[in-house]
């Protein structure tokens, strides 16, 4: 899910080995791996922290933290990791190794402001952050006063030495002598996030607490992956033990950093156990596919091979939290985050439509019978009928999805729906009612603007559904109920799998809530026949590869710094998210017309040199479609006709015109099928370029920051 205004989301990873003995070999490209399947969401830099093979300066009996940072790709920091003075055959038995992936928010993209940052040059305490610390001015320059000097420009070196700060002022005592007792990690990295604004996802590794770790969320994903030895047997929850946060916000307030925490109760974890966590499932799932997906406020510490998981209490929350946390098995397959024989992600997503719209219809549809439903609307469907409007709030090309929609599911409603990009929606306090039912659309269900428009509608009071891409995701855990799309993951930058799969099940809500209005029986029908033979007709379009790639040539696309895509009704999504797949992809400006407005001035852009591409179909606006077609062929413009098989509109000099024809389906369901072009049309720009299509520049997959 993409938009304007580009805040990137990092790559976190982290593997904690506990009477398992790897060797650092082992363990560096255990990291390496994790980040290389976090690449596709953007970064810049990346770097490592191991245990290093002398003894730190202070804490004696403790391996040396060794920082291993790298500018540019993955590949390199794996380069400089293997070249280290190292003894890569040692072995360990319990380690705590924390990997990054960066993208520049604050500071340049070099080593010094590469992750993870360190609070003192020997590095005592280490953190890595994907997010956004908006109050960083203030505590740096809190902890400047007190003698602290910064070397890099980034938010989150106030972090690392923030926690500094607190373990000096703890061990140092009221009286200036040396304390004995040792605050505890956990307790520490409390005092730090409850004293930090914006979001973030961080994990902690130190010198002074050896083979532990601790980890915390808000705002920002973050799960944990557990894998243990076959005969072990496996639990299916955890405990949640609440920690009340302190009244005060004051930075330098430290008086309520208590001993080792007498609440500190374990999971009881058999011997070998390794632990892996990490921003995204797809790192985690070629260890294990049982995880625990962390929720805001929530801190785990990993020491010993146990786990406990304790959860920040807000004074000021109402919020019930559970005593117990599920541990979930995810539903994916290592072969789906491979390449296999495509070029590139975005590639093989492209082909995979066929295959993701029938899992995306799997246990839902029975054509039979003609039924239709939605498991996780079912309990709430009398509701949203009972409704005042709706609502769909997105982003991107979730945003699409739902202007892709909006016209069919106000014929099968008869309800008012509003479409709103979540940001504008935030910026204008839109009012909401009890009786409004609220959509959040979101591939990744992190995004941030659509996450704050939830909240924003949870306290007006409004019924909350969720459609995401992905299980145990904010969005689909905050939501009053919601649907999974069932696309399968999507790595590439550029949705396209998850827009399909996002339409259609926007298109069987719809049907879900007409099943019983006799008036709209024939249509209903209708639209579940070509529903059933939709997967035949992606495979179709598909196959228009070959064509296309051709046709991008010949058109002159390649030399083209602007474009124009132009249709109305159905089409007119398309024509937003072809836009935005070719601005993304080509970095050529490229812009979606409603043909009903060129008279009102997108006509003075037409001539015989601006390439234009028009989505004309057969359908009740044929007429005024054909008319759009016809005043742009009248300018000199030579568009390229994207048209139902066996329909080809005529205007001017018709044997000028270029067509690519694509099967034919039912009005509402034509955007599933006619985007295939449009993603592969952009796609092959992009590569003929030279051009990296699974990570564009400037962009990412997730936006988790505002």
């Amino acid at each position: 899910v993409l938009f304007c205004f580009w805040r990137r989301m990092c790559g976190i990873f982290a593997y904690f080995n506990h009477n398992v003995e790897r060797d650092r070999r082992f363990i560096i490209n255990t990291l390496v791996k994790g980040l290389k399947r976090l690449e596709y969401r953007g970064y810049d830099s990346a770097g490592m922290a191991i245990d290093g093979d002398t003894n730190h300066p202070v804490h004696d009996t403790t391996p040396v933290t060794t920082l291993i940072k790298k500018q540019g790709k993955v590949s390199a920091l794996e380069e400089a990791a293997l070249h280290q003075e190292l003894s890569y055959d040692t072995k360990f038995k319990d380690h705590c190794g924390i990997a990054h992936t960066r993208w520049a928010t604050h500071g340049e993209p070099n080593e010094t402001n590469c992750h993870p940052q360190s609070s003192d040059e020997t590095n005592e305490f280490v953190v890595i952050h994907n997010g956004i610390i908006t109050n960083y001015k203030q505590i740096r320059s809190f902890l400047e006063a007190r003698g602290f000097t910064f070397v890099s420009d980034t938010d989150t070196e106030c972090v690392a030495k923030l926690i500094k700060y607190f373990y000096d002022e703890q061990m140092q005592g009221d009286d200036g002598a040396s304390e004995t007792s040792q605050p505890a990690f956990r307790v520490l990295v409390e005092q730090v996030v409850s004293r930090l604004e914006g979001a973030f996802a961080l994990i902690f590794k130190s010198t002074c607490y050896p083979n532990e770790i601790i980890a915390t969320r808000r705002g920002s994903p973050l799960l944990i992956g557990i894998r243990t030895e076959e005969h072990v047997e496996n639990i299916d929850s955890v405990p949640i033990f609440v920690s009340d946060q302190p009244t005060t916000n004051n930075i330098s307030d430290v008086t309520d950093i208590g001993e080792r925490s007498q609440s500190w109760r374990h999971l009881e974890m058999h011997d070998p156990v390794e632990y892996f966590l990490a921003s995204d499932a797809s790192a985690v799932v070629e260890h294990t596919n049982r995880v625990i997906f962390l929720e805001d406020n929530d801190v785990v510490a990993i020491a010993g091979g146990h786990l406990a998981l304790h959860h920040l209490q807000n004074p000021n929350s109402n919020k019930t939290v559970a005593p117990v946390r599920d541990v979930q098995e995810l539903d994916m397959e290592v072969q789906q985050i491979q390449k296999g024989n495509f070029d590139h992600f975005m590639l093989k997503e492209i082909y995979e439509q066929p295959e993701s719209v029938v899992n995306t219809m799997r246990g839902r549809i029975r054509f039979k019978e003609g039924i239709v439903k939605l498991g996780g609307l079912v309990e709430y469907i009398g509701d949203i009928k009972r409704c005042r409007r709706l609502l769909f709030v997105a982003c991107g090309t979730s945003y699409h999805s739902a202007m892709a929609t909006r016209q069919f599911v106000e014929e099968m409603t008869e309800l008012p729906v509003i479409v709103d990009i979540a940001s504008d929606f935030l910026d204008r306090k839109c009012p909401i009612f009890r009786d409004d039912v609220c959509f959040f659309i979101s591939q990744s269900g992190e995004t941030a603007d659509t996450l704050a428009a939830l909240r924003y509608c949870k306290k007006k009071g409004a019924l909350t559904v969720g459609v995401t891409n992905t299980v145990g995701s904010t969005i689909s855990r905050e939501t009053t109920c919601g649907v999974h799309i069932n696309a399968g993951p999507e790595i590439g930058v550029a949705s396209t799998k998850a827009y399909t799969s996002q339409v259609l099940t926007l298109i069987m809500f719809g049907l879900m809530m007409a099943e019983d209005s006799k008036e709209k029986e024939e249509r209903r029908e209708q639209v579940l026949r070509d529903l059933e033979k939709l997967p035949e007709h992606l495979k179709a379009a598909v196959a228009l590869d070959g064509e296309i790639k051709q046709l991008v040539q010949d058109m002159g696309y390649l030399d083209a710094k602007n474009m124009l895509l132009m249709g109305r009704g159905y089409t007119f999504a398309n024509c937003l998210e072809g836009a935005l797949k070719i601005k993304e992809l080509t970095y050529m400006h490229a812009e979606g017309i409603l043909a009903g407005e060129l008279k009102h001035g997108p006509l003075a852009l037409v001539d015989s040199d601006m390439p234009i591409i028009m989505l004309i179909n057969n359908d009740s606006l044929v007429a005024k479609s054909q008319n759009a077609l016809e005043q742009v062929v009248a300018r000199g413009g030579n568009p390229l006709v994207v048209a139902q098989e066996g329909f080809s509109p005529k205007a001017g000099d018709s044997k000028k015109l270029k067509y690519l024809h694509v099967p034919s389906v039912v009005d509402c369901l034509q955007v599933v099928v006619t985007v295939v072009p449009l993603q592969l049309i952009s796609y092959h720009i992009a590569t003929l370029k030279g051009h990296d299509v699974d990570c564009p520049r400037n962009l990412a997959k997730s936006v988790t920051v505002e």
